[in-house]
């Protein structure tokens, strides 16, 4: 997995390639915590994410609380795979997401 960071502004953004799994997701989210304290909007880009496990969610969900007090998180350009993982879960209702 690779996340490409982008700060601009007050506005965070984590591209991510490859897979979020029980081995990756310590990594997105050291990275989210690194790059959260820097902004007050995140938006997680997920164009060339493959898979993302429950280790991944539990992520995503952290994000989604730790945003919400601030500017809020948005995930942007899920594919047929991954959107179908958070929809199965139920998270689909909760998050922000763009299509």
């Amino acid at each position: 997995m690779n996340i490409n960071a982008n700060l601009d502004g007050n506005v965070c953004t984590l591209a991510v390639d490859g897979r979020i799994d029980t081995l990756t997701a310590p990594q997105f989210e050291q990275t989210f915590n690194e790059y959260s304290e820097k902004c007050d909007k995140m938006i997680f880009d997920f164009a060339q994410t493959e898979y993302i496990s429950s280790a991944g969610l539990r992520v995503i969900i952290i994000a989604h609380r730790t945003m919400e007090s601030k500017g809020g998180l948005v995930i942007k350009n899920l594919n047929k795979n991954v959107e179908t993982i958070i929809n199965v879960t139920g998270f689909g209702k909760k998050l922000n997401i763009e299509y």
